[in-house]
């Protein structure tokens, strides 16, 4: 079986061709995929009756996404589902709204999408990271968490604004399904978000960085640093080379130097770990004048001892960055007291699923 959300249009203009229909029924798939929301392919109206049957006899489907769980913040701005896929496996996807910048316009809507079921990086003071590895996702599993939340908004007159690949899982390390699935979301015939819309965040593979700054998009690259030296990284991040510190930072000047974009290095600030004004000072001098910016993310609980610093001390490690002329902000947070921020993804849900997705 096929999910249509997996073919770019040039791809699904191949497909009507095969199937002996005009070209023209591309679009109108594509429209109704990207802007209708379908639940099957039956109610895609445009297409006539007897091709839907066909469609579906031939093994197309819509959609790989089922809502299981759904739990939102108290402010009402952050919003956690736990979606199964079509094999049953649960994944989980964040919607973030931010307040309109005008009194009478749309809320700024952040869609936070996972690439992969569980993660391989083992970072110690991840949720994720510490469930383990399953599987990569599909470009049309990482499209469909958007579409998901898309329909969602649609209801309220409202739309997606952005999307950040900062989810379950390493973006880079699910390449290819990444990339096709960011060219489905930004396709001018497709989801239609600009490519500045979207940032991919990783833990830092070299290589990934590297071929993603050679497929000549826009999009925002977000690197997870988390320590000035090689030997603290690589205890917070186990899979961290011997000299990943200098290997990252050269490779987010390589990124902006092909793109343009400029890098941002996320920083999770971590109670008597990495949160030292030492090492804020160690820190200022590894960037300053590289360009880049600095985005702190005081920790948010997660399994383990780990803690977060007081604000206080997180206040004190920016000042001694932006003193020094390092770029450089605070995240604002979201979604904490339901699981849902930064590091957090694995919702207490998940207990009750066996790795299928069925429940216990």
């Amino acid at each position: 079986m096929k999910d249509l959300y997996r073919l770019l249009p040039e791809e699904m203009e191949e497909l009507m061709i095969e199937l002996g229909q005009p070209r023209y029924r591309a679009d109108q798939i594509l429209y109704s995929l990207y802007y209708k929301f379908p639940e099957g392919i039956s109610e895609i109206k445009q297409l006539p009756k007897t091709f839907r049957e066909a469609l579906v006899d031939k093994g197309f489907t819509i959609g790989s996404t089922k809502e299981i769980h759904r739990i939102e913040s108290k402010d009402k701005e952050t919003t956690k589902v736990l979606l199964g896929l079509k094999d049953e496996t649960p994944i989980e996807s964040v919607l973030m709204q931010y307040p309109p910048k005008k009194i009478f316009g749309h809320p700024r809507s952040t869609i936070c999408v996972s690439t992969q079921v569980g993660c391989a990086m083992g970072c110690v003071f991840c949720a994720t990271g510490q469930m383990g590895f399953d599987r990569n996702m599909k470009a049309e599993e990482i499209v469909g968490q958007v579409i998901h939340f898309a329909k969602i908004l649609d209801a309220k007159n409202q739309h997606v604004t952005n999307i950040v690949f900062m989810g379950m899982g390493e973006p880079l390390a699910n390449y290819s399904e990444t990339v096709r699935a960011v060219k489905l979301l930004t396709h001018p015939r497709g989801f239609g978000i600009g490519q500045r819309n979207i940032t991919i965040s990783t833990i830092g593979i070299i290589s990934g960085i590297d071929r993603l700054a050679d497929e000549n998009l826009q999009i925002g690259l977000a690197i997870s640093l988390h320590a000035p030296n090689d030997k603290l990284r690589q205890w917070l991040v186990p899979t961290a080379g011997p000299n990943s510190v200098k290997d990252l930072i050269n490779a987010g000047q390589r990124y902006f130097l092909k793109t343009g974009r400029r890098v941002t290095f996320e920083y999770a600030l971590i109670e008597d770990v990495n949160d030292s004004r030492e090492i804020a000072t160690d820190l200022a001098v590894l960037l300053k004048n590289n360009g880049s910016h600095v985005n702190l993310i005081p920790l948010n609980p997660t399994a383990g001892d780990f803690k977060r610093p007081i604000r206080k001390n997180v206040l004190e490690f920016e000042r001694i960055l932006y003193n020094s002329g390092v770029n450089c902000t605070v995240r604002v947070e979201k979604g904490s007291e339901i699981s849902a921020a930064c590091g957090q993804l694995r919702t207490d849900v998940l207990g009750k699923y066996n790795n299928k997705g069925n429940q216990n």
